[in-house]
Order: structure tokens, then sequence, then C-alpha cells
């Protein structure tokens, strides 16, 4: 029986990841450079299978000529001026408003730290619909997506069982925590994950596409 759902949070609720990935490709080609996306792809969703730092990458290339932390400080910038203009992602509040009415369970499960997460969720004013907010301060260094600990954590503080829940999910590091968590999970890919080939025991191009009856029917 379901009880309750969990949702990421970068590239899911709000796409972040995007906007992310256009500045750096932006600042690389201004510098004669092209950003090696499929280093970056592979730190969506958590930084279990890379370590790449794109600010420390461009400052190598450019042997020093570019200051990595100035690097770091310009992106943040630019990108964060393009997620603060971002709406919610397309039929995010109809599953959760659905998931209420049924008096489901809900919670975030995010490889991004608390200051990030709850400062969106507090600015786009939903922070309210979450029973939980889990986040990377909340499990073990290194411990992040695609490692299920996070999702593991949700579901103690829920007081759910792996049974009883569903995952959304945007990024095969995130699809991936979610199965080694045993956990039911739907594959949102947004514009950027689109081409890595999320694989969820259910796809779907938007949440919109799924009603929650339909995805209880799925079970």
């Amino acid at each position: 029986m379901l009880k309750a759902l969990i949702f990421d949070f970068d590239g899911l609720i709000l796409d972040t990841e995007t906007p992310e990935v256009l500045v750096w490709q932006s600042i690389y080609k201004e510098n004669g450079f092209e950003l090696p996306v499929h280093e970056w792809e592979k730190t969506i969703g958590g930084y279990g299978i890379s370590t790449f730092d794109p600010a420390r990458n461009l400052s190598l290339l450019t042997q020093g000529r570019l200051d990595a932390a100035a690097l770091q400080t310009r992106y943040r910038l630019e990108s964060d001026a393009l997620v603060h203009a971002n709406p919610i992602m397309p039929g995010v509040m109809d599953m959760i408003h659905a998931a209420k009415a049924q008096g489901l369970k809900v919670a975030i499960g995010s490889s991004s730290p608390h200051s990030w997460v709850d400062m969106h969720v507090q600015r786009l004013n939903i922070i309210h619909y979450f029973d939980h907010i889990i986040c990377q301060d909340d499990v073990a260094p290194g411990r992040t997506k695609p490692h299920p600990d996070i999702y593991l954590k949700v579901l103690e503080t829920l007081q759910v069982k792996n049974t009883e829940a569903v995952v959304f999910e945007d990024s095969p590091n995130g699809a991936l925590a979610s199965k080694r968590a045993g956990i039911f999970v739907v594959a949102v890919p947004n514009p950027l994950t689109a081409r890595m080939n999320v694989q969820g025991d259910l796809n779907v191009s938007s949440i919109a596409d799924l009603s929650l009856q339909d995805l209880m029917n799925r079970l």
C-alpha cells in the first residue's frame, strides 16, 4: 500500500540543472574552451561517480590565468539569477496536492545541502507541504546519491517501508540511489538529463503526464 511520495529537488521540483550547465558552457566558450559535458553529467544528482570541478578544470586549462574561486563566484551569481526566474516544474504541485488529499506523506530527498534546498522551498512557499526534507547534511560524507543512504534516511524518518513509497527522480545517480534502496522510482528527465538515458521502474516525460491514480494503478 502506497504511504509516501519522495521527490528529488534539483531538476525535479525546480530545474536548477539546465541553468547551471548553460552558465558553465558560456564561461568556457568565452575563454576559448568547451565544457566537457560528459564529465559534468556524472555529477548531476550526486557526486558518487565523479569529482569533476568545472572551476578548477578551467583554471588548469588556462594554466592558472583564471582563478578557480573567482570563476565559482561568477558561476554562482549567474546561475542563481536564472534559477530564481524558473517556475516549479509542471505537474509537481498537482501530484503533491493529490498525495495530501489521499493522506500520503510527502518528502524531499536531495544530494544538495539544506542551505540550498530549504532556501528554495521557502522562497517558493512550498516548505509546508513536506513532512520531511533529507539532504546531504543528513548522511555521512561521500554517501550522497548514487548511494542509497539519503533515501534510506527518508524512509526511516517517515517511518515507512521501501515497498510503501515511490521516488520521483530526474538523474541516473538519483534513480540508481532509489533502486539501491529498493524503492519504486519514476524517472522524469528534465531538458538536461533527457539525453542521459535515465531509467526508472516507470518513465514519464513530465509529472504532468501522470496522475496519482495512474501511479497507484502501476504499482
